[in-house]
């Protein structure tokens, strides 16, 4: 780790209020802070290994990282992380991707994709504490997560996704969420901050999904006949994975004029969108259908290419944080700390992401746990 790699997270993490009284600070909190940015890097995972990894490279961390009194113990970081704030870690985290997003050239996010994900193993049960559960804000092109909002235990996504898009700078992006951000406030609230949206419409709009549906129905009965058949936009895909074939077929259609009323209560809805994904794999084939509303003019090839990318929201960041991170497999539960933890592992997840080096990402994170030169280079993207 160099000089310059330390400073460049000081510079955004530098300001974070340190949540303990000033007789208990042994440890500098921008070391402890740092040291668990590493650990996690190069392969670390909890309280415990943190200690460990420091334990084991407390020469070469020395040369970069204060620690006046060695290395933290494990229940010292764990309460550290317990208390910090999650929002003001948070709002250090944002202020880090905004330069990173600055260096990669990125004067604004083409897509952002908002889903979910709980962290199954971090319920507490003696105190009835329920798992947690993130919602997090992924710009689908460059692979870097934005932001996190956890969903309070007594609510759900749907009152955490419009505080997420609060920290977010939106304007000009396209926002994919699935069907349960669906939501007239969240449209509204995405197109006044200056987005477009394409949501994926289910049972939880029922007139508007019925009406979508019969209307796409009736478009494939007459074989598109008409001038409102002649309007619909139709892209086909075909992807061959071994012996399975998988073709997508997206149809996107201007908002006709018998759902025109529902521009009455969604904000800037423009265009509805059918995708008739089939499956089919020797003799067996499976057909799903799904229904979309957006706010953008009918171009099919940008409507597919937003459903299209927003799936990496699952396959490239909450898949990875099982397979590399384990994160569904990770206990921590008391105070803050699941919460820190996980911005940790995207923050981590990101410079992973950002490294041209061959290999997996699980490979990567080995490297950089056996081989101070490329931790040193993982840590130079930092920003």
């Amino acid at each position: 780790m160099t000089t310059a790699s330390t400073l460049a997270f000081s510079e955004h993490f530098g300001d974070l209020k340190d949540p303990r009284i000033e007789r208990t600070k042994r440890h500098l909190l921008m070391d402890v802070v740092l040291l668990a940015i590493v650990a996690v890097l190069c392969d670390a995972d909890g309280w415990e290994q943190i200690t460990e990894f420091g334990r084991q490279k407390e020469e070469w961390l020395k040369t970069v990282l204060r620690l006046p009194h060695g290395i933290p113990s494990a229940d010292t970081i764990a309460r550290v992380f317990q208390r910090i704030n999650p929002e003001e870690f948070q709002r250090c985290f944002l202020r880090w991707t905004g330069v990173l997003a600055n260096e990669l050239g990125l004067k604004q996010i083409e897509q952002i994709g908002i889903d979910g994900k709980t962290l199954r193993s971090s319920a507490d049960r003696a105190s009835g504490k329920r798992p947690l559960h993130l919602v997090s804000a992924w710009s689908t092109a460059n692979r870097l997560v934005l932001g996190q909002q956890a969903v309070d235990g007594k609510s759900n996504e749907i009152t955490a996704i419009p505080a997420l898009l609060k920290l977010l700078e939106i304007k000009g992006a396209i926002v994919s969420i699935d069907a349960i951000g669906c939501q007239k406030s969240i449209a509204e609230q995405i197109v006044h901050a200056g987005g477009d949206y394409v949501l994926s419409l289910k049972d939880n709009q029922p007139s508007l999904h019925i009406a979508v549906a019969e209307h796409f129905e009736k478009l494939h009965t007459t074989d598109f006949a008409g001038p409102e058949g002649e309007q619909v936009r139709r892209h086909v895909t075909r992807e061959q994975c071994g012996d399975t074939t998988i073709t997508r077929e997206y149809y996107l259609a201007p908002l006709p004029k018998e759902l025109c009323h529902f521009r009455d209560s969604w904000c800037k809805l423009n265009s509805i969108g059918q995708v008739i994904t089939t499956v089919e794999q020797g003799d067996d084939m499976k057909i799903g259908i799904r229904f979309y509303i957006s706010s953008l003019r009918p171009r099919v090839k940008r409507f597919a290419h937003a459903v299209r990318s927003h799936w990496t929201i699952e396959n490239s960041l909450h898949w990875v944080l099982d397979m590399t991170f384990r994160e569904d497999d990770s206990r921590l539960h008391k105070g803050h700390g699941a919460e820190n933890m996980a911005l940790i592992r995207r923050l981590v997840l990101s410079l992973l992401h950002r490294d041209a080096n061959p290999g997996s990402l699980r490979i990567k994170r080995k490297r950089a746990a056996w081989n101070h030169e490329a931790a040193l280079n993982l840590l130079a993207n930092a920003g």
